[in-house]
């Protein structure tokens, strides 16, 4: 028998950011019982990248921009008992603002203990029911019925890298945020840290504000590093959506780079990049991510001011060296490993001995790939299928999924990073927050006949 819960009932598999505004936005907006299922306690409001307890690990938003209602632009400062003049370029650390969400939470269950329930445990399987909805079974606390299903599981740990398929822990880690990933090493131990951008810029400070005094590599195929935020600003004014496409937009953005400055030109795109994508053919969108991608990634996400200035000090002294090339074979050793890697731009090979390896290649999307039980379940029966590109799962705007059979389902949605192939942009706050927003409201409108908490 599946628990039953007052009616109608949505049911979110996932209590990270995306989840937990989900589900703190709909008790806002509408009177449903909302079900919010996460299996790691640590993460519950919190998710992986505000789970961190390192103070160095800062937003790359700043704070005036990480109110998590669009409808109360200050709500992060209000919270923090800061103004808009005082905050407006400062960069706060990310357990700061998993204690907001957490907050967030906190509120919501108190305001709303009989319209919201969180379970702890792992969603395995879910069913749809005769008479609709569906039968979530969620391990040690049996099924759990509810008429719409959310993923929001957030993103997906990193892909497996082949050429280090012979190599395990201590020597290699395939998840950064797995336990054990930065401990268990000596002071001048070497490290290489499979990427180049945020994932590996976190793992860098982590090691070095544990003590690690050794070289660490970070290696990825252009060897790029992500880019600063200026310390103050900049504020791009509001621009008409651009009209080119493919290669002439790109022509026009570098030639705005070029008047205004590049934050500048990147973030007069902002407001239009969702539609921009949307509006690319599914060739357009791989020419992208096969040419572009990287570049964009470095400029778009960018670190906080001082955080920049510690990478540069790393840098500087020799500690931290941005590599760019691909590893062609490794090796275990007596206490770690060696490692080749091809240069990039040339035929030449560089081998060095490392105490440890770790993949910072950066969240994946490809839901063939996942070990996640009730996405592969959902897979594995046709439920939930992979986007072309391997983005994350095929969705409509609006977040429901398309089947294996192509129908969409208006019972089964997700949000977050899993909707990046719908939207592209879904991974920072000012994203995802309007996402589930427009979630919320959009579920709000489906139950009209539902008086709206107060």
């Amino acid at each position: 028998m599946s628990k039953p819960f007052p009616q109608p009932c949505v049911a979110i598999v996932g209590a990270g950011l995306s989840g937990t505004l989900l589900a703190v936005n709909l008790l806002r907006l509408s009177g449903v019982h909302v079900v919010l299922i996460e299996r790691s306690d640590a993460r519950v409001a919190r998710g992986v990248a505000y789970s961190t307890d390192n103070p160095q690990h800062l937003l790359n938003v700043r704070a005036s921009n990480m109110s998590a209602f669009p409808d109360v632009p200050t709500h992060f400062l209000d919270w923090l008992g800061a103004s808009q003049t005082t905050a407006q370029n400062r960069f706060v650390e990310r357990r700061t603002f998993g204690a907001y969400i957490g907050h967030l939470l906190d509120t919501a269950l108190a305001d709303h203990a009989q319209r919201l329930t969180v379970i702890h445990g792992e969603a395995q399987r879910a069913t749809r029911r005769d008479g609709g909805g569906w039968s979530v079974d969620v391990r040690g606390h049996g099924r759990i019925a509810c008429d719409i299903l959310v993923l929001a599981q957030g993103n997906l740990a990193p892909s497996d890298l082949p050429v280090l398929g012979d190599l395990a822990p201590p020597v290699y880690f395939a998840d950064p945020w797995s336990p054990g990933a930065t401990e268990g090493l000596a002071p001048e131990d070497d490290i290489l840290l499979v990427g180049s951008g945020l994932t590996a810029v976190d793992v860098a400070l982590t090691l070095e504000s544990a003590g690690h005094r050794g070289t660490i590599h970070a290696l990825s195929r252009r060897g790029l590093r992500p880019r600063s935020h200026s310390p103050v600003g900049p504020h791009a004014k509001l621009a008409d959506a651009p009209t080119a496409t493919g290669a002439k937009l790109l022509r026009e953005v570098r030639a705005s780079a070029g008047e205004v400055g590049w934050r500048y030109a990147i973030d007069a795109l902002r407001p239009h990049t969702q539609d921009i994508w949307r509006a690319m053919s599914v060739a357009e969108r791989a020419r992208f991510l096969r040419h572009l991608r990287p570049y964009w990634d470095v400029h778009r996400h960018r670190l906080a001011p001082g955080v920049d200035q510690k990478v540069s000090a790393l840098q500087m002294e020799g500690r931290l060296r941005f590599v760019a090339g691909k590893i062609v074979a490794a090796s275990a050793t007596d206490g770690g490993a060696v490692v080749t890697w091809r240069v990039r731009g040339n035929d030449s090979r560089r081998t060095v001995p490392v105490q440890r390896i770790i993949n910072c290649t950066g969240p994946s999307g490809d839901i063939a790939k996942c070990i996640d039980p009730l996405l592969s379940d959902l897979r594995d029966r046709g439920l939930a299928v992979a986007d072309p590109l391997h983005l994350g799962l095929d969705v409509e705007a609006g977040g429901q999924l398309r089947s294996a059979a192509g129908e969409l389902q208006p019972d089964l949605l997700a949000v977050g990073p899993l909707t990046r192939s719908e939207s592209w942009e879904i991974i920072a706050v000012p994203d995802i927050r309007r996402q589930v927003w427009e979630t919320a409201q959009s579920l709000a409108n489906r139950y009209g006949d539902v008086t709206p908490a107060s």
